[in-house]
Order: structure tokens, then sequence, then C-alpha cells
């Protein structure tokens, strides 16, 4: 195959992005991936025989996919907003955030607090996230920032409450309620197990849930999450960029040698003048010859479909929007506590925490047309449930999680989950459960760490774009890279950069 002014190693979301970009400025591109498909974990499956879902499988919304990318790449893809934030059940009422409606979320605020403190201080401390994510996130997409620099754009409280201490400690002094604490509390934990009272890990993964594209909303892909990598796989091919899928990358020297085995077990070599490395760093270290370190993914993914909505204990709210924002379910401050310590000893939780959603109630795209109408897909993100739960034995163990959430789960509804589920033409339910143990069996992902590794700091004293190595002419573009992470494109889009300028 030959010479490449840059080859890609993995076909992820990132590496795409990366593709697009040097090619449209004109660089022979060669992306390689190991998997049949690009898009890595942003991608739609039909994941029960003879049901027509494309469900986004892995990853499932998207807030940190910058505008600009999308308007640079000129990529054709809908990202539609929620109306409601979230509705977490609390005895038989609950917390609604309506993102329409101050007034009616303050009435909910009061119903479940007992008084408007705890509103007052939600709109303050959301107020200073706003202000955080406006002045941070174009900062991404730009070569790295001082700490000192960021501490002065972002002012001495907010860098203090959200950078300096631990945010447990601030969450715990601006909130009374604990159900309250809780719900501000997830966004530290998704995807990372850490304890937000004494774990400065948990404010760096809070703040990549907030600053999301300046306004930190999660929005919906319209046509699941395969949309986001088939329009950026559709522009980087449009742009020149030459995409093998079949095709593992097994070697990477630091002279741009790159080695890879295609599915007939024969191995080729190609150059790049640049590599850029879309690759878990466990992976990375591989190919490189050196012994890998593996990270800790710590979630529970179920991807279920419904033949409808549960009912809920809160007869004042409809399910159609409790579901279509965030659920949470038993994510209390002392809940997740509790469950932390659990986990920590090496036990499943008795009471996982979790939330849930509906893609379907906010793009009804991804079913089959004879479903629409009839069927509701629900996603179910676990917290709290580290790689080392399933080690031993991940089919037993993925089984007791499972029915341990559902449990959870149905502890705040007002029926069990199960009795809502859609069957499949061969009358098995329609549930998978995806523990960490799975994602690196199935989709190569060591550890489970959908982050690939723990979340960095959004800025860094190094200087440059974040994507450097120890070798000059191989980059990281993936979700290792400083600033990686969740569905974004910025490393992609940092590597690119830091060779074109």
């Amino acid at each position: 195959m030959g010479a490449y002014d840059v080859v890609v190693a993995g076909g992820g979301h990132n590496g795409l992005v990366a593709a697009a970009y040097l090619a449209r400025a004109g660089r022979r591109v060669l992306v390689l991936e190991r998997q049949d498909h690009t898009g890595g974990l942003a991608i739609s499956t039909r994941a029960f025989p003879g049901v027509d879902v494309r469900l986004s499988r892995y990853s499932y919304l998207v807030s940190l996919l910058p505008t600009k990318i999308v308007k640079d790449l000129g990529l054709g893809l809908e990202l539609r907003g929620r109306r409601y934030a979230s509705y977490t059940p609390c005895g038989d009422t609950g917390l609604l955030v309506d993102g329409e409606d101050e007034g009616r979320t303050a009435a909910s605020f009061r119903t479940v607090t007992g008084g408007d403190a705890d509103h007052r201080a939600w709109r303050d401390f959301y107020a200073m996230t706003a202000r955080i994510a406006e002045t941070l996130a174009p900062t991404l997409l730009e070569p790295l920032r001082p700490a000192r620099e960021v501490e002065r754009l972002v002012g001495p409280q907010a860098w203090q409450d959200l950078f300096a201490r631990p945010i447990g400690e601030t969450v715990d002094e601006r909130f009374a309620d604990d159900t309250v604490r809780g719900v501000v509390l997830t966004d530290a934990l998704i995807g990372t197990f850490a304890d937000p009272g004494t774990d400065l890990l948990a404010n760096r993964c809070f703040l990549y849930h907030v600053i999301g594209d300046g306004t930190g909303v999660w929005n919906v892909p319209v046509g699941g999450m395969g949309a986001v990598s088939g329009a950026l796989e559709a522009a980087a091919r449009q742009a020149g960029a030459e995409i093998v899928t079949g095709a593992e990358v097994i070697g990477i020297s630091p002279t741009g040698e790159v080695t890879f085995r295609t599915a007939d077990e024969a191995e080729h070599t190609v150059t790049g003048g640049h590599v850029l490395a879309n690759l878990p760093p466990a992976v990375f270290d591989r190919v490189l010859g050196r012994e890998p370190s593996v990270p800790e993914g710590a979630q529970l993914k179920v991807n279920m479909v419904l033949s409808r909505l549960p009912r809920l204990k809160d007869t004042g709210v409809d399910p159609a929007a409790a579901f279509s924002g965030t659920f949470h379910i038993n994510e209390t401050r002392d809940q997740l506590a509790t469950a932390y310590a659990q986990a920590s000893r090496g036990e499943i939780p008795a009471l996982p925490p979790a939330e849930v959603y509906c893609h379907t109630l906010t793009d009804p795209s991804i079913l089959g047309p004879e479903l629409r109408g009839k069927a509701e897909t629900m996603t179910l993100f676990g917290l709290h449930m580290p790689a080392r739960l399933f080690r031993k034995n991940p089919d037993k163990a993925r089984e007791e999680a499972l029915r341990a959430t559902f449990a959870s789960m149905n502890q705040v509804l007002a029926e069990p989950i199960e009795d809502c589920l859609l069957r499949a033409p061969d009358g098995t339910l329609c549930v998978e459960a995806k523990s960490p143990v799975d994602l690196e069996n199935e989709a190569g992902l060591p550890g489970g760490h959908i982050f690939h590794r723990d979340l960095s700091w959004p800025y860094g004293e190094e200087g440059g774009w974040g994507v450097e190595t120890e070798h000059e002419r191989i980059l990281l573009c993936g979700a290792a890279a400083r600033r990686g992470g969740g569905v974004s494109g910025i490393p992609g889009h940092n590597a690119a950069m830091a060779l074109l300028s």
C-alpha cells in the first residue's frame, strides 16, 4: 500500500475527525480499523434478532462534540435537545427539572426538599457551571493553557469549588438535601470509580459533563449514535481519506512504520510521515512493544426495548416527561457513598445506583416503521460497577449485577420493569447488559474503561496540543490524549491541528 503522509491507527470517531481534517488539507491519509466497521463504540446496532431497532449500544448521548467541528467538516448531523433535564423519584413524589418551566421546577424542589433554599442554590451553582462552560469550551480546541491561566479565566470561587477541592465538599456545602446532592454528583461519577468527597478524579469527570460545547447540554443524536460516526466517515471519505476495515494494527515504530493484520491473517506494512494513534493506552503500549498498563472501567450498560413505559409512583408526572430526560435511580448522596463502599470491598452494590433515558421519546427514527408508536428504547447506565467485580466469573457476575439493578429500579417504579420489556419474535426479552469485562472482550477496550483511561484536566503546563508522545512522528488522536474522553472529536481535531500548524 506504500507511503502516506499520515496513517491513523484506529477508525473510531476521533480517528475519523483527524482523517477528515487532514485529507481536506491535502494530506494523503490512511485509516486502519480492526473491526469490520468504523466508529468504535459510537455505533448503532440491531441488538435483538427480529427487532427492528437501531440501538446506540455503547455511547448514547452527545455533549462534548463542538459545533465548530460539525461546521468545519460539513457534517449532516442533527442533535436534538431534551426539554426535561432530569427526574428523580423520591417516595411517592419526585424532583422534576423542566428546562422550559422554571416555576414547575421550583415547585418540584419545594415538594421534595420542603423549601426554596436548595432551588436557589441549584440555580446559582449551575449559573456558575454555565459560565465555566462558556469560558473553557473554546480552549479545548486550542493549544493547552497552563493552570494559572485557567484559574484566571474561571475566577477564584469557581476554581476553588470545582478544581481545587473535592466536588463532594462543594456539593455538601452548597446543598442541604440528600436527593439534590446526589443528582449533582452523578455527573462526577459516570464511568468513573471514585469517592467525590476525597478524589479530584470526580472533579475532572464532572467538568467533562458540564462544559460540553460551551453549554453542557446533552443532546440526542437523531438516527442514533451510528449517525454521528456515519457522518464522520462520509466526511473523511469525501475529503479523500482511504479507510480500510478489518485491519488490526499490531505494530508501530518510531520511524513511522505501521504493521497491520487483515482478516486472512496476512501481515502488511505501510509508512506514514506521521502516525496518529486512536488506540486505548494499553493497546498503544502493546503495539509499541511496551508493557501495557490496564485501567479499570466502572459501569454497567443495559440496553432495553420496551412495549410501553413503566408507571410511576408519582401520578403527577407523565412517564414520557420523566424518561425523556435522565431518570435517576437510588442516586442520593448517601446511596452513592454506600454503593462505592460496597464495590470497593469487591461486592456488587446491594442497591445499585443507576440512571436511564428513552432515546425514542426524542427521536423515534431509530425504530422500524412497524414499531413506531408501539415500542420505546430504554438505556440504563449503572454506576460503581468496577471491572474487578466481573473478573472472576464474568457471566455470573453480570447476571447478578443485572438482577440487583432491576431490583433497584423496581423499588422506585410503580410496577416491575420486567413487565414492560418487549419480547423478540423468538420469545426472548429485549434486554442486554454490558459490563467492563464485556467491553474488554467484545470491543477490545482494555479494562472496559469508556474514557480509555482516567480523565485529565482540560489544561496542562506542558503546552502543545495535548497529543504529543515521546516519539516525534507519533501523536495521540483518541480518548487517551489530554482533553480526550467521550464522543467529542476534540483529540482528533487537536492531533490534526498539531500537524497542520
